[in-house]
C-alpha cells in the first residue's frame, strides 16, 4: 500500500527535531531509519501528518566508554552496535544481537533508538537492552529526564516517552566476561521472532528477558527467582512462560510460544553456564 499524504520536514539537531514535534504535537513521527514506521505507515497502521527526519542529526550516532557503562547515541545503527570494538570487548551481548536483526540493509539503517522507541514486542534489541538494565535518556522542551528501562515499555508500541521528547542516548551496563546467550527462533534468519530469550550474568545474577511472549519486551521474573532459590536451569527454565500473554498470529499459537519460551530459556541458561 501507499502511505497517506504527509507533510516532511529534516531536523539538523535534535534541539530543532525537538522544537519541530513540540509545534505539529502529536500529529508528527520522528523517522530515523524507518524500517519499522515506513512498514505501519503503509499498513495504514501509522497515518502521521508531519514526518521529521533525523537520519541526519550526526551528534547522535556514537559508541562512547563512560566508565562504568557505556553510552550509545540513539541513531547509531545496528551494523555499528554489531562491528563496535568497544561493544565486544565490554558488553558482547549486545554487539551479538544487533548481527541478529534482520538482514544487512536493515542493520546498516536500523538505529538503536528507533527500535527502542517503537517498542516492539517481537523486537530483539529492547529485550537485549532490557535484560541488560541500564537507562535511556529522553529529551524535551524541559530539558532532559533520565528513564530506567525497566520502566521505558509500557504497553503495545507504547513507550514512556511523552509527545514532545524523542530518545538521545542509551546506557548499558559494563558487563566484559559475563556469560550470556540470545536464543531466537524463527522461520527466516531475517525474520521477527516466534520467540526469542536472552539471558545474561550481571553483578553475580541471572537476568533474563523474552521476545514477543507478551504487548513488551518482558523479564521472565519467575525464571530469575527459581535461580536465586537454588533450582537447576532445566527446572528453572520451567517457569518461563508464568506472568507473560502471549500471541497468537499465522506464525505460532500461545500454546506453541509458551513451549518455546521454555525450550529456549533452558538452552540460553546453559549456554549462559547456568547448570
Amino acid at each position: 500500500m501507499i502511505p497517506a499524504a504527509f507533510d516532511y520536514q529534516k531536523a539538523n539537531s535534535s534541539e530543532e527535531a525537538i522544537a519541530l514535534i513540540v509545534e505539529h504535537g502529536d500529529e508528527a513521527k520522528l523517522l530515523a531509519g524507518g524500517h519499522s514506521l515506513i512498514p505501519m505507515m503503509k499498513l495504514r497502521l501509522a497515518v502521521p501528518s508531519v514526518l521529521v527526519d533525523i537520519g541526519g542529526v550526526e551528534d547522535l550516532s556514537y559508541i562512547n566508554d563512560s566508565g562504568d557503562y557505556i553510552a550509545i547515541g540513539a541513531l547509531t545503527k545496528h551494523r555499528q552496535l554489531e562491528t563496535s570494538g568497544l561493544l565486544l570487548a565490554e558488553c558482547p551481548l549486545l554487539a551479538h544481537v544487533a548481527s541478529k536483526v534482520g538482514d544487512p540493509q536493515v542493520r546498516h539503517r536500523g538505529t538503536l533508538g528507533g527500535s527502542l522507541a517503537h517498542s516492539d514486542p517481537a523486537s530483539d534489541l529492547p529485550a537485549a537492552v532490557l535484560a541488560l538494565g541500564g537507562s535511556l535518556i529522553a529529551e524535551g522542551p524541559s530539558g532532559q529526564r533520565e528513564i530506567a528501562v525497566a520502566d521505558f515499555f509500557t504497553g503495545y508500541f507504547e513507550s514512556s516517552l511523552a509527545e514532545d521528547e524523542m530518545l538521545t542516548e542509551v546506557r548499558v551496563p559494563k558487563a566484559p566476561g559475563s556469560s550470556w546467550s540470545f536464543q531466537k527462533f524463527n522461520r527466516r534468519a531475517q525474520d521477527w521472532a516466534i520467540v526469542g530469550v536472552t539471558a545474561v550474568q550481571v553483578e553475580g545474577s541471572t537476568q533474563i528477558s523474552l521476545v514477543n511472549m507478551g504487548s513488551t519486551p518482558l523479564r521472565a521474573t519467575a525464571v530469575e527467582d527459581a535461580l536465586a532459590g537454588g533450582a537447576s536451569a532445566a527446572e528453572a527454565a520451567e517457569a518461563a512462560a508464568e506472568g507473560t500473554d502471549a500471541p497468537t498470529d499465522l506464525n505460532a499459537s500461545p500454546e506453541y510460544r509458551d513451549h518455546l519460551a521454555r525450550v529456549l530459556t533452558k538452552r540460553a541458561l546453559e549456554a549462559s553456564g547456568v547448570s
